[in-house]
């Protein structure tokens, strides 16, 4: 069971002679259309597993403008699965045609139940769990964010042989699995660095109950305040660095993550000579939102073309 496929390149992106480093960027967005990026490696192995099972209906969890739902959505019609959401926000029900993300997990053959965020915050309990059971029957559970170890497996096929060339990997981070899938396939030499678009310091323990290695770190500077959180400077970023390298970033993840590198690059953090890798993780699909609220609150939208 697989994709088609296109190859994920490492692209070499021209920075100020001044910082004294290179930097490239792996593609992992254009590997496909709609589950790009880590959201195909997350949910590679954890669909064979579920045909293997014969599981025929996939459920699993997010908000609004989730990545990992409008991916799983995509996948199931793909692949043959019924796919169930439960989505944070019982206000969300009736937004449905408006909201870009649920729109395309919808045509796509999602079925959605909407939770209140307090229920929500109950959604690995056995007793909550027990009670989807009920209502829905018999599914392959898929947790939010799509990270469990198989999950981590498929990512720890984003790096190549020929990736070993480089001194630092570096990856936004949301609930952990990607980064654990760099950990575990990089080199001794290699430092892992993580950027989240959370606050907190829970993904530190997370993170650690997949991974052996101590070669990473998390940098929680540049998460704007939070999921989802973005301001003007941020959208600067990401459009100045559309124009400059024609290269389209998301705002929750892979565009908070390219400011921190390029921030600690004008710093001085990293050694001069210093060979820099950047995961693009995808989740473009989440533009078309957060270009919605953007307007909405009267600030400069994200440029696409």
């Amino acid at each position: 069971m697989d994709f088609k496929l296109e190859n994920s390149i490492n692209k070499h992106l021209a920075l100020p002679k001044k910082f004294g480093v290179e930097l490239f960027i792996k593609r992992e967005d254009q590997i496909h259309p709609f589950v790009s990026g880590n959201k195909y490696r997350k949910l590679k192995y954890n669909l064979q597993e579920a045909k293997k099972e014969c599981f025929k209906t996939l459920l699993t969890f997010g908000g609004a403008f989730s990545n990992h739902i409008a991916a799983v959505a995509s996948a199931g019609k793909r692949f043959g699965f019924h796919t169930i959401g439960i989505i944070r926000g019982e206000e969300l029900k009736n937004k449905i045609n408006e909201n870009s993300t649920l729109r395309f997990a919808q045509q796509n053959g999602m079925q959605f139940k909407f939770v209140s965020r307090d229920e929500y915050r109950n959604k690995t309990s056995e007793d909550f769990l027990s009670r989807l059971k009920e209502e829905f029957g018999d599914f392959y559970l898929i947790p939010e964010g799509g990270t469990n170890p198989l999950a981590i497996k498929g990512c720890e096929e984003i790096l190549t042989h020929e990736d070993k060339q480089f001194d630092y990997v570096c990856c936004s981070v949301g609930t952990g699995g990607t980064i654990s899938g760099l950990i575990n396939c990089s080199k001794p030499s290699q430092q892992v660095l993580g950027f989240p678009a959370l606050k907190g310091n829970f993904l530190q323990q997370d993170i650690s109950k997949f991974v052996t290695k101590s070669n990473w770190k998390l940098i929680a500077d540049y998460h704007f305040g939070g999921y989802a959180k973005i301001n003007e400077d941020l959208v600067t970023f990401i459009n100045q660095f559309k124009a400059d390298y024609n290269i389209q970033l998301d705002p929750v993840y892979t565009g908070k993550m390219l400011f921190g590198i390029f921030d600690l690059a004008k710093k001085g953090y990293f050694p001069k000579g210093s060979k820099i890798l950047a995961i693009h993780t995808g989740g473009l699909q989440g533009i078309e939102g957060m270009n919605a609220l953007l307007k909405k609150k009267n600030l400069p939208i994200i440029t696409t073309n």
